[in-house]
């Protein structure tokens, strides 16, 4: 009974900290798009980030 317990509470240990790291991971991933975007030089780059801003009706300027 005590090795059940026991067993749960890791797996419940283990999906909680799954979680945390993939949330993490998509975190950054979306941090490092913004930013790639943000701060590119090519103009095809900017134009499309700007293009889309504009096509959700979202101020930008």
């Amino acid at each position: 009974m005590a090795q059940t317990r026991v067993a749960d509470q890791t797996t419940a240990v283990q999906a909680r900290t799954t979680q945390v790291m993939q949330a993490g991971l998509a975190a950054l991933l979306g941090l490092a798009l913004f930013i790639g975007v943000a701060l590119s030089h090519p103009a095809a780059i900017h134009n499309a980030a700007h293009d889309s801003r504009h096509g959700i009706a979202a101020p930008c300027h």
